[in-house]
Formats: C-alpha cells, sequence, structure tokens
C-alpha cells in the first residue's frame, strides 16, 4: 500500500497492517522505510482525530484534576469562583461556571479556557475588550436595573462585567457592546459619550424584541401616515395611540430615559429583523417636543433607514442640524405636522396669539402644542405661548419608562 490520505475503516485498516510490518523490520528512521513508517504513522494519527475525537473532560473533573494536582482545597477556589457555598455548588454540579469564574480559574490556575467552556477550540475575550466594558456607565445601569437578575453591589458587578453584560446584550450577541457597531449617525452639534450612547441603544433594542409586532412593509411610513399619525395628537391620550398605531404597522416604538452625557432627545434605529425602532426619551416632558421628535424619528425610517441603508440615527433636537439627512429630516417632519401652505396662511408666526394658534390647530385636527412649538421655535422665544406646548402632559403616559 502506497502512503495516502484516509477516508474509510479499510484504508485505516491497511494502513495499521502496514504500519506492523514496517515496525517488524525496525529500521533506521532516516532509511525509506522509517521515512515510510513515519508518514504512515502521520496519516494514522490524523484519521484517528478526525474520526474518533477525545472527549474534553467536564469543567468539574478539569478542576478537581487541578486540585489534586496543586494539594487544593474547596476554600482555596474561592477567590475564583466568589464564595464557599458557589464552590460548593459548582463542585456538585448545582451550579454552572459563569464567565468571570471561567476567566479567574484559567488565570489563577492554567486550565484551558475551551475545557471550562466545555467546546473545542473556544476561547475568552481579550483582555482589551474587557477594558472596553469598564469604559460603560456601569453604576448607572445598575442603579435602573438594566442588568436582569442581578442584586449585588457596584464592586461585585464591576467583578461580573463579562456575565452581566452577556446578558445585557442578549440575543443581540456581543458585537452590539462595540460602541459605534455598524452605521451610525450621530446629530451635529451634540457632544456624546459613545459607550453610553451604545448602553442606551442596547437597551432599547433588548426591550424592541420583547414585543411581537406584525411583520414591517418598507415605505409604510408615507405623507398619508404621517398625516394619521398627526391627528392622533388631537386627542388627550395621542401618545400612547401613536404608538398602539406604529405597532400595529411593524414599528417599534420604546420610551426610555436618556444616560448622562448623551442629550437624546429620541433615536431611529434597525432591529437585526430589518423591522424600524423609533426610541424617545422625553428628556423634555413638552407635548410639542415629543410630536416633533417623534415625526423626525419617522422621517429617517421613511427617508434614510428605509432606503439609505444606515442602521441608528441619534437626535439631540435642541441642536441645529446641519447636514444633508438631518435637514432633510427636520422638512419632513415640519411638513407632516403642519403642511406649508396651511401654516402660511395662519400668519403664524407672525401674529402668535393664542387664538391663531386654536385655529390652525382645529383646522388640521391637531394638538396645538404643534404649532405653539413651531412659533416659539422659529421666533427663538421660548417665553411665549408657554400655557399651550403641553408642558408636563407627556411622562405621565409612560410612567414605567420614567420611574
Amino acid at each position: 500500500m502506497k502512503p495516502k490520505v484516509i477516508h474509510t475503516e479499510a484504508d485505516y485498516e491497511a494502513a495499521l497492517q502496514r504500519i506492523d510490518a514496517l515496525m517488524d523490520g525496525d529500521p533506521d528512521p532516516a532509511s525509506p522505510e522509517g521515512q515510510e513508517l513515519e508518514l504512515f504513522s502521520v496519516l494514522v494519527e490524523r484519521y484517528e482525530e478526525q474520526k474518533y475525537p477525545m472527549d474534553l473532560p467536564t469543567p468539574v473533573e478539569a478542576i478537581q484534576f487541578r486540585m489534586e494536582q496543586q494539594g487544593l482545597k474547596n476554600k482555596d477556589l474561592i477567590p475564583y469562583i466568589g464564595s464557599a457555598s458557589k464552590v460548593s455548588e459548582v463542585l456538585s454540579g448545582q451550579r454552572s461556571l459563569s464567565l468571570t469564574m471561567i476567566r479567574n480559574l484559567v488565570k489563577g490556575l492554567g486550565i484551558p479556557a475551551e475545557v471550562l467552556i466545555g467546546q473545542p477550540g473556544a476561547e475568552l475575550k481579550p483582555d482589551k475588550d474587557m477594558a472596553e466594558l469598564r469604559k460603560y456607565p456601569v453604576a448607572e445601569m445598575l442603579k435602573r436595573g438594566w442588568f436582569t437578575g442581578f442584586a449585588g453591589s457596584l464592586t461585585e458587578a464591576k467583578g461580573q462585567l463579562e456575565d452581566l453584560f452577556a446578558g445585557f446584550a442578549g440575543a443581540l450577541g456581543g458585537g452590539v457592546l462595540r460602541p459605534a457597531f455598524n452605521r451610525q449617525h450621530v446629530r451635529d452639534g451634540s457632544q456624546q459619550d459613545d459607550y453610553a450612547l451604545a448602553a442606551w441603544r442596547i437597551r432599547v433594542m433588548g426591550l424592541a424584541l420583547k414585543e411581537n409586532l406584525p411583520p414591517y412593509r418598507q415605505g409604510t411610513v408615507t405623507p398619508e401616515f404621517l398625516s394619521k399619525v398627526a391627528q392622533l395628537s388631537f386627542l388627550d391620550a395621542g401618545p400612547k395611540l401613536a404608538g398602539e398605531f406604529l405597532n400595529k404597522n411593524g414599528i417599534h416604538l420604546v420610551v426610555e430615559r436618556h444616560l448622562p452625557k448623551t442629550h437624546l432627545d429620541g433615536a431611529a434605529m434597525k432591529l437585526p429583523d430589518g423591522s424600524p425602532l423609533v426610541a424617545l426619551t422625553l428628556r423634555h416632558d413638552r407635548l410639542d417636543n415629543f410630536w416633533f421628535t417623534l415625526f423626525h424619528e419617522l422621517a429617517h425610517v421613511a427617508l434614510h433607514l428605509d432606503q439609505d441603508g444606515y442602521e441608528v440615527f441619534f437626535d439631540d433636537l435642541d441642536n441645529t442640524g446641519r447636514d444633508k439627512c438631518e435637514r432633510e429630516a427636520d422638512a419632513l417632519a415640519q411638513e407632516a405636522l403642519i403642511p406649508a401652505r396651511a401654516w402660511k396662511a395662519s400668519g403664524l408666526p407672525k401674529h402668535a396669539t393664542a387664538d391663531a394658534v386654536g385655529r390652525l390647530a382645529s383646522q388640521l385636527h391637531i394638538s396645538p402644542a404643534i404649532p405653539a412649538g413651531r412659533v416659539r421655535h422659529e421666533r427663538k422665544n421660548f417665553f411665549v405661548l408657554k400655557n399651550l406646548i403641553g408642558q408636563g402632559k407627556v411622562r405621565c403616559l409612560f410612567p414605567a419608562a420614567h420611574n
């Protein structure tokens, strides 16, 4: 038999027989027979590794073996596992190893990560990735209860970041923990903390993924669609009804307070399944701000998420949008809420009276907060029409998001 790659049991048996025959002659390693023996041995070993792979020991078996080697007792594992009770639970098979425990055992006892993870070739994240996690606003995230099921202290949380963030990212996967993952766009003029932005984005996406909505059809957000949403503003429960209307059309609406150093009013983004998510912070508890922010984000859905391939827009609407995308979203939102012809005919903002605002709102069947807010914006006078902008009338409709 000539040496060749072994694919079948017959080839394997023939190779073993040839090895036995060669070994009987006890050939010199440098001889042709010795080189043939070495080649057949390599071919057989490769086949055996593929056909009969050795199972990894279980994590508990690996830990117990290292304890026997080093003469360790259960108490010696506390620095790596966390407490005497946790050590007992791990060694008895009642508790699985966390990523933090695995990292500690790899560093402290030299047990291979693939053995503790239970997957051949598995590796832990490099230390630089762990350093990235420490840049997130962990204290604030912990305070808000974003780490589901964790009730420990901040110090304990910092010692379990890998596990906490794995749970926080959930179905989105670890890739989302990179602050600028995918194509994102931050409105000009905003000085934002990238890690706080990433944390808030993961949070609202996670909340949206828990919702069961009908499939979204690209191109849903049309001028006619926006007109229907605008007329919901006429009702006291308009913001809540708008959320229900969007949901019925496959668009997620999530309200979540902004994190410090983000200065966010809202965002528009795509979920992994391609459905759009509009997320609002209600940073300014006013109806005029709610409606314009909502329409600005819906404009991003129509103009940019559906068409241009962007993944996310973060918007601080206190800053002027100076780039093309922001100008387009501002223009569509403004036209959808108050058509240019109606605005011009109203005499606003030159004659900014409560009666004029009320007449235009009644004519368009929208909340008077919308034309009042536009007057204030165009006149750059935020003292006029204060009684019409719906101050304090939004957060009360979304109490769970602002506790």
